[in-house]
């Protein structure tokens, strides 16, 4: 007897498959913020039963994109002025911790990586591709603090902000200047190969602080 005795490996239930698809095209802009996901029409178009894209549905809710509502059911989230300045505070909080040490060794080749798929993605112009490498270079930084979880944390934390970057980006012609993406990270990674702690920290909270500001002027001008 061992404990793994009784124990039999699942393949990945028709719900999670569906789940992950639903979640690939929303994070990729196919569905706007507060928009209704309508699981009778989900499941005719996909030929499967309603339980399982009720169950596909619940497991965005349990993963942060979609929210339920009296009357409406399901909906994607949709972005609100306190909720974008909780996400951008939890990341300074984040990402200056990460920074309140020189990162080295390994864990810096890591940072200069994420900084170098940046630097490809912004020449693409594709805006998914783009926000993707922008959030991979700052979770490469909260990395550097060597915890799964908090890796987890901030995984899920830029799982919703993704969502919300490529849902308001398309208010802004930021993207059209890929250098301009760039050059905005230019000083933070400066910073980190020169080891000046203190310098990084004031980069990246200026940083963060002024998408901050971004963000909450495009959710304003929307209305």
């Amino acid at each position: 007897m061992t404990a793994l005795d009784g124990l039999v490996a699942r393949r990945t239930t028709t719900a999670q498959q569906v789940a992950d698809g639903l979640s690939e095209r929303i994070l990729a802009g196919a569905f706007r913020p507060g928009e209704r996901l309508r699981e009778s029409a989900i499941a005719t178009e996909l030929g499967i039963a309603r339980n399982t894209v009720r169950e596909a549905v619940r497991l965005l809710e349990h993963g942060g994109l979609v929210r339920f509502e009296v009357n409406r059911g399901a909906v994607i989230i949709s972005p609100t002025p306190e909720t974008v300045e909780d996400l951008y505070t939890a990341r300074e909080r984040l990402e200056t911790a990460a920074l309140a040490m020189p990162i080295t060794g390994d864990q810096l080749a890591v940072v200069e990586e994420a900084y170098a798929s940046l630097g490809t993605a912004t020449a693409s112009h594709e805006r998914a591709d783009i926000v993707a490498a922008d959030l991979a270079f700052h979770a490469a930084i909260v990395a550097s603090l060597g915890s799964s979880r908090i890796d987890a944390f901030y995984a899920g934390l830029t799982r919703e902000l993704r969502f919300y970057l490529m849902a308001l980006s398309a208010y802004e012609r930021e993207y059209e200047n890929p250098r301009k993406v760039v050059a905005e990270h230019e000083p933070l990674m400066d910073a980190v190969r020169e080891g000046d702690a203190e310098r990084a920290q004031r980069e990246v909270r200026h940083h963060i602080a002024t998408n901050a500001e971004r963000v909450q002027r495009i959710l304003a001008a929307r209305g």
